[in-house]
């Protein structure tokens, strides 16, 4: 006697999965951004940041993008 699963998703992936994905997405690209213009080395210029929010974003693509 299997029990049908229904067609709807359970309330946690509707509601609080898509939520909780988006606060530490935000959070991760958010602080790593944040952290690459702290220490600011003579020479870098725009590049450092670029790139560390360029990375954040494909981390945070990677990890969290199939929610």
């Amino acid at each position: 006697d299997m029990k049908s699963k229904s067609s709807q998703p359970h309330w946690y992936e509707r509601y609080a999965q898509p939520r909780v994905a988006e606060l530490l997405g935000s959070a991760l690209f958010i602080f790593i951004g944040c952290l690459s213009v702290v220490e600011d080395v003579e020479g870098t210029g725009r590049l450092q940041p670029a790139l560390a929010h360029g990375l954040a974003l494909g981390l945070t693509i990677a990890i969290l993008g199939d929610i």
